[in-house]
């Protein structure tokens, strides 16, 4: 059984940074890929990255120029800059590799 763990979250100024961290149980480059996703209170989760297998990465237009996805052996990041109120959500790690897996969440909370 595959587990995600997330880490980083926490409270933030409006502009500052955080990188938010998701360990891997399993060999990062095992999964076809794997994406950041955050979900806001009343809101519906939405992605917000996404790197595939071959290191191809997308983002949501919100986040662009501000958010970086990047990987390494074990661990999945999200480097977050010039963070905005608006980016205060509950940020989940996904993978997928055979079967679709979730971390538990991380809360991120921006005040202006």
């Amino acid at each position: 059984q595959v587990q995600l763990v997330e880490s980083g979250g926490g409270l933030v100024q409006a502009g500052g940074s955080r990188r938010l961290s998701c360990a891997s149980s399993r060999y990062i480059f095992s999964f076809s890929h794997m994406a950041w996703y955050r979900q806001a209170p009343g809101k519906q989760r939405e992605l917000v990255a996404r790197i595939a297998g071959g290191g191809i990465t997308d983002y949501a237009d919100s986040v662009k120029g501000r958010f970086t996805i990047s990987r390494d052996r074990n661990t999945l990041f999200l480097q977050m800059n010039n963070l905005k109120p608006e980016d205060t959500a509950v940020y989940y790690c996904h993978a997928v590799g055979g079967a679709s897996y979730w971390g538990q969440g991380t809360q991120v909370t921006v005040s202006s």
